[in-house]
């Protein structure tokens, strides 16, 4: 009966499988089905893949198990059987492995943030894994391989699911880029000194690039860890091939990479995505025919990076903005919209005149629903050519992944753009591009987190960035949120991850805001949203179709007069309403950001 433990343990070289998917694939099933589902549905096919990888070689085989935890299966309304789909798969693996391979219950990411990047605590995180691991281990697994994980805060919560169950061996496994670095920033030297400060039986690479890429990294786990090591790269980058994404690198440069692997110090090889069981065979041969290197592995430690993170600097240094924030000058903010095209000089012109109006902040609204000129490089531009406001980068999360975000923010940082508004971002509405779907990889109070983390001088890794990074961090706030559980919980996160200010909805009842700061007792400065009202469609629309938006029946109605005097008439009184809500919120709030055109933003400004 093959034994995990032993295996891990012998010094020798042992042999892992290779990919599922891609054979369940080849085998006619396509990616819009559940994959761990098959388990129940179709558990002849799964058990034929394992046992074509054992026949080939493999002394270890994962279970069909990467996405069944209660998360992924509710993408299928399956999140109810995620122990009973587990338990048949590991079934499955033992009957295929007929006491000839070990069986390792494979564990893969949630496919949602966890805490700080995301909304979910360590603890639900923990409790999901939980879930497929109390499965796997009624099915009868011989120990664990956490893989294809980026985030090391998920990957722990995954091995503390099962080192509060059982004591079986776990592998853990990462995945990075062609920069050696996960997603979120970790090396393989973070992640393998991780691995063995959490007590894992092994650590690797799986997935990536291909091998070249693996190699290089595990060569830079062997220098800080003396655990086994384990490499399953995938058979290189896939090809698009008609509609069709394939693997097209050989068996043969894969198995070619098995020395090279060994020599620098791996323990368990096999494959993953487009690897299948003609890989797994040649690289069985190779492995067979090669001893483990003699040579002990060199161990050193490096002090943790989080180690040098240092205080942000005060709020009063980092910008104008933060200055007025921190010494209760009073903040006159005008939102304004990138142009769709390249030219600035209008945007400028108009800018120039609001901040001559009495603004000292620009907040340049990232609009989504279509190509507008760059957030960024706008604020950048208002930089430079008008002195008498400082900006204010809307940064939405929609649509970026974390490492865009990274990139995004250190330029910001570089260019000396230190004011921010974080969002999560609204789903996209009608537009130029109707196939259009978006996505968010982490929200604001995740992203929150980072700026917080590059204001000690550390990104999400913990890996130094050189210094403080000195962002202004900005939230929103829903005062008229119908949850308002919801929200003040949001908001308490926020405040949480380190938000320096908060930006209100729109406001047209100066009371119900008063009310709503007194029940939070806010702790950081809040600055309101002011729309001065245009027409009674307007103030119509905003009551009845824009949700977090509260315009009272009263402010509708006095629209409407003024609207029946014409058009004029209607947009002097919106003005006249904003300029009330100011007033109204004086010594409440510690600014105002108005959304308009640049003579309604004047005619509020001109009042104050």
């Amino acid at each position: 009966m093959a034994d995990l433990r032993s295996l891990l343990s012998d010094g020798r070289v042992h042999v892992l499988d290779g990919a599922m998917g891609t054979m369940l694939y080849d085998h006619g099933i396509f990616v819009n089905v559940c994959y761990d589902e098959l388990n129940a549905t179709r558990p002849e096919l799964i058990e034929d893949v394992h046992a074509q990888y054992v026949r080939a070689g493999a002394e270890i085989i994962e279970t069909n198990t990467f996405g069944a935890n209660p998360v992924k299966l509710s993408s299928f309304r399956l999140e109810d059987r995620t122990g009973e789909l587990n338990r048949l798969a590991a079934e499955i693996a033992l009957r295929a492995a007929n006491g000839r391979a070990a069986v390792a219950g494979a564990i893969g990411p949630l496919g949602i943030r966890i805490e700080p990047l995301g909304p979910t605590s360590r603890g639900e995180a923990r409790d999901y894994f939980g879930s497929q691991v109390d499965g796997l281990l009624e099915g009868g697994v011989h120990g664990f391989i956490l893989e294809t994980f980026s985030d090391l805060a998920e990957l722990e919560q995954a091995f503390r699911a099962v080192r509060d169950r059982c004591d079986l061996p776990v592998i853990v496994q990462v995945t990075v880029g062609e920069d050696r670095k996960t997603t979120t920033g970790a090396s393989a030297r973070q992640a393998a000194r991780a691995a063995e400060d959490w007590g894992a039986d092994a650590v690797g690479l799986n997935c990536s690039v291909g091998p070249a890429v693996v190699l290089d990294g595990l060569e830079r786990m062997a220098e800080v860890t003396s655990l086994p090591l384990s490499a399953q790269p995938n058979a290189g980058l896939p090809r698009a091939v008609g509609d069709r994404k394939m693997y097209l690198t050989r068996p043969d440069y894969t198995a070619r990479y098995a020395r090279p692997l060994i020599d620098a110090g791996a323990r368990l090889l096999g494959g993953c995505c487009g690897t299948t069981p003609d890989h797994i065979r040649l690289i069985s041969e190779r492995v067979a025919a090669i001893q483990p290197r003699g040579t002990s592995v060199r161990v050193t430690r490096e002090p943790s990076p989080t180690a040098s993170a240092n205080p942000a600097p005060p709020l009063a240094e980092r910008s104008g903005l933060g200055r007025r924030l921190a010494t209760g000058d009073f903040v006159t903010s005008v939102r304004v919209l990138p142009p769709r095209g390249w030219d600035t000089a209008a945007l400028v012109k108009d800018c120039r005149a609001i901040a001559a109006a009495g603004a000292n902040v620009i907040a340049i609204h990232e609009d989504r629903g279509g190509a507008r000129l760059d957030v960024l490089a706008t604020a950048a531009v208002i930089a430079r050519s008008c002195p008498g406001a400082e900006p204010l980068v809307h940064y939405t999360c929609r649509d970026r992944k974390l490492p865009r975000m990274m990139s995004d923010l250190l330029g910001a940082a570089a260019t000396g753009l230190h004011n921010l508004l974080l969002l999560t971002g609204d789903p996209p509405g009608p537009g130029p591009y109707p196939d259009y779907r978006s996505v968010v990889d982490i929200d604001s109070i995740g992203l929150t987190n980072v700026v917080t983390g590059l204001n000690a001088g550390v990104d999400p890794s913990g890996s130094g960035i050189g210094g403080p990074a000195g962002f202004v961090t900005g939230v929103a706030l829903n005062h008229t949120a119908r949850d308002r559980e919801r929200e003040l919980g949001r908001f308490h996160w926020k405040l949480d991850a380190g938000a320096d200010f908060a930006v209100t909805q729109p406001v047209f009842d100066a009371a119900r805001l008063r009310e709503f700061l007194a029940e939070i007792e806010q702790e950081i400065p809040v600055i309101a949203g002011i729309v001065p009202l245009e027409s009674d469609r307007q103030a119509e629309f905003l009551q009845n179709e824009v949700p977090g938006v509260h315009v009272p029946d009263r402010v509708v109605e006095r629209m409407r007069r003024a609207q029946a005097r014409g058009a004029g008439r209607a947009a002097a009184e919106g003005a006249k309403i904003a300029r009330e809500v100011v007033g109204a919120l004086q010594g409440v709030v510690a600014g105002i950001q108005i959304a308009a055109d640049r003579e309604a933003a004047e005619a509020v400004l001109g009042f104050h």
